[in-house]
């Protein structure tokens, strides 16, 4: 059989103020069209469906109208877990009408599947608290998923039993995978799994996770569960959480992060985007390809020495979301941040580097109480954002001093 793996969609998700819905419609589109020339039989997405517990409509939209696609007319299963920017209440409470069109949502740790089947020929085979078999229509083999979505603590300690210790996170999980193999993963099957956790492998440096990503599992501390901690009986191991491409481990198993399918911060500038594609057999070793992703806005951080020097690079890349260091002598000024905006309307942020020294040790010196309060939020801001606030600003500004004088 063959296995699609996504995850961290992250639906709903902006760029400072810049929505970034149409590049995520482009490429979930762009997943669909990989799903059908690759001929996969299930799609995994290891969690964070969406970027907030209440997504905007259009994000919800977005979601279930790619999801109906994925399933092909429920002959290709779905099955998404929640990661720890989704609500799982929210995750599962389609689930009843989302089984009918063959997909398959997991909010929480211990969740239980319903014994369903379709015309298609998905049958769900058995289930148990963190786990389910299931018959796809074109294969003769059946496919196990040992599935653990994310929890915080709280449904840690009330879900899964484990007490404030890190050694106890990481043992009360290996216990519950071993015991979920031995009990339902002959050597008959393909045997999968899915979670949403920060897995390393033991001794090795941590990798980085998202810069503006909510921290994973706390749990006395604990960040990381060990690739070690997956039992034998495990073919491939479908993780979401950290948004770069990766395969952490490959003993016992490929243990694989897909990454998320556009770069959602400037700290994964020029980062590429992928696809992971499983192929599972009975009897060998899973193959495991990637397939990069093309749709998306780049993007890109500059630095510029100069107004002039930005502004020609800028139009040499005018597709991309922009990270702008400005060197200058002197702060960036009104007409000059208008003057960039204008060539590039994607500049997210335009940072001033000011090389001049008595510049920089005038503006550490204390505030001049001989002006007036106007005056000093001017000088608070050129401060702060290293330019003059603009006209509308100032006229909200003192619309306040106002209503504090009354």
């Amino acid at each position: 059989m063959r296995i699609l793996h996504t995850s961290d969609w992250h639906l709903g998700k902006r760029l400072d103020d810049f929505s970034r819905l149409d590049e995520q419609r482009e490429v979930l589109d762009e997943i669909v069209e990989i799903a059908n020339e690759q001929d996969v039989d299930a799609v995994l997405i290891a969690g964070d469906l969406f970027d907030t517990y209440n997504p905007p409509t259009e994000a919800v939209d977005l979601f279930y109208r790619c999801l109906k696609r994925l399933t092909n007319n429920g002959t290709r299963p779905v099955i998404a877990i929640a990661g720890n920017h989704d609500s799982p209440d929210r995750i599962e409470s389609p689930d009843p009408l989302a089984r009918e069109c063959g997909i398959v949502f997991i909010g929480y740790p211990n969740t239980v599947i319903p014994l369903f089947e379709l015309e298609s020929g998905f049958k769900v085979l058995q289930s148990a608290e963190g786990f389910v078999e299931l018959q796809l229509p074109r294969c003769n083999e059946p496919l196990r998923i040992l599935h653990t979505a994310y929890a915080n603590e709280f449904r840690m300690k009330t879900y899964l039993g484990t007490e404030n210790n890190e050694q106890q996170l990481r043992d009360m999980l290996a216990t519950r995978w071993e015991n979920q193999v031995a009990g339902y993963c002959d050597s008959l099957g393909c045997n999968i799994l899915v979670s949403h956790l920060f897995f390393i492998k033991e001794g090795a440096d941590l990798p980085e996770e998202p810069e503006d990503e909510k921290p994973i599992l706390h749990v006395g501390g604990a960040q990381a569960i060990f690739t070690g901690n997956v039992p034998e009986g495990v073919h491939y191991v479908a993780l979401g959480h950290l948004h770069r491409k990766q395969i952490v481990d490959s003993a016992p198993c490929p243990i694989v992060y897909s990454g998320s399918p556009l770069s959602y911060s400037f700290a994964e500038a020029n980062q590429g985007k992928y696809v992971m594609i499983a192929d599972m057999e009975v009897g060998r070793n899973v193959a495991v390809k990637e397939i990069a992703l093309a749709k998306g806005k780049r993007l890109l951080r500059y630095r510029a020495d100069g107004v002039e020097k930005a502004i020609e690079w800028l139009r040499d890349n005018p597709d991309a979301l922009v990270e702008l260091t400005l060197v200058s002598d002197t702060y960036i000024t009104a007409q000059e941040r208008k003057q960039l905006i204008e060539v590039h309307p994607n500049i997210i942020s335009i940072i001033p580097d000011i090389k001049s020294k008595e510049l920089i040790a005038s503006d550490r010196s204390t505030a001049d109480l001989s002006k007036n309060t106007e005056e000093l939020f001017r000088d608070y801001f050129m401060k702060e954002k290293g330019q003059e606030p603009s006209d509308s600003l100032m006229s909200l500004f003192k619309e306040m001093l106002a209503e504090e004088e009354a």
